[in-house]
């Protein structure tokens, strides 16, 4: 008797958007590939990148936490930040053992390989390219700022971001993963600093527009200071948009549910309010608006809940799913 082929899924992301949502996901009878973002200057992952040559490991680190099925305690330490120590501190223990693996296999999507198995990760985490990239954001007013964590704090408005090198590639499997998903999630995460990185490596763009897979956004549910202040959805979607040679989304996921105002006043501190879903643009965009009640709130922090997500997206292969049993 043949192997059931699961329903291919490709989530396209990084920051914590993209580990609270691959959470959700594993615990569905998927095949899930989250290719990842490894521009992140800041850090210890930003340290490691300077001080080894090697793409920045944080957020490659935290789906693989998100995506692994190993005791709890194993995971903690994987995900450990020291403190107190003149030459650890602040590095996570799972940036250094990714670290040490791509030292000493001298290849770093080898070494995140080699950490799935050692994690038991349920599905493939793949760096969305294996170069030592940097993130850049050409500002409104022309000016130029250089690194990932520098973007959101240079007070401007972005106008459009880009990679440097500008030739960076994608790996095979990214490509591979692509082209014969099902569905192809992009994120939750932060839209230029996050997302965007991703679809700037200028063949992963071409293969999504190509791509036969239904393709959904995760809208973000707060707007971002220094990044997306007063954004609606549908400048989410036309940010995303004028980095991409042509439109190709189908459905976007938006949040209903009403945000407390205890919650709101901590948010407003930091100039991010509810994100507009203006419905109407979206539709004239051409997209599928699902509205869902989708947020989590921890200890005030608001996070996709990450069951209803995945609840939802695995609803959309309803049709690959029942074509299988």
């Amino acid at each position: 008797m043949n192997e059931v082929e699961h329903p291919r899924i490709v989530i396209i992301g990084g920051g914590t958007g993209l580990s609270v949502l691959v959470r959700g996901l594993k615990k569905y009878p998927l095949d899930i590939t989250a290719i990842v973002t490894v521009a992140d200057d800041g850090g210890s992952s930003g340290r490691l990148r300077n001080d080894l040559d090697i793409p920045a490991p944080g957020d490659i680190r935290n789906v693989l936490a998100a995506l692994s099925d190993v005791e709890p305690l194993v995971e903690e330490m994987f995900q450990h930040r020291f403190s107190n120590s003149k030459d650890l501190n602040g590095h996570s223990l799972g940036n250094l053992i990714i670290a040490a693996m791509t030292s000493i296999t001298g290849n770093f999507p080898y070494a995140i390989q080699e950490m799935s198995k050692v994690l038991n990760v349920r599905g493939k985490v793949l760096p969305a390219t294996s170069h030592s990239v940097v993130l850049n954001a050409i500002m409104e007013d022309g000016t130029i700022v250089t690194g990932e964590s520098r973007i959101p704090e240079s007070g401007k408005k972005i106008k459009e971001v880009f990679l440097t090198p500008e030739n960076a590639t994608p790996l095979p499997e990214a490509i591979q993963a692509i082209r014969h998903a099902d569905l192809i999630v992009i994120g939750p995460g932060s839209l230029y600093t996050s997302i965007l990185p991703n679809l700037v490596v200028p063949e992963i763009s071409r293969e999504i527009i190509k791509a036969a897979a239904k393709k959904v956004y995760i809208c973000n549910i707060m707007t971002q200071a220094g990044e997306t202040l007063d954004f609606s959805a549908s400048d989410h979607v036309k940010a995303i948009y004028e980095h991409m040679p042509e439109p190709f989304l189908n459905t976007i996921l938006v949040n209903k549910e009403n945000i407390p105002g205890n919650v709101l006043e901590r948010y407003n501190e930091e100039k991010a309010k509810p994100v507009f879903f203006d419905t109407e643009k979206l539709e004239k965009l051409g997209l599928e608006v699902i509205l869902g009640d989708i947020i989590s709130l921890e200890e005030k922090v608001i996070r996709h809940n990450t069951l209803e997500v995945a609840k939802i997206l695995y609803s959309m292969l309803d049709s690959k799913v029942e074509a299988e049993l």
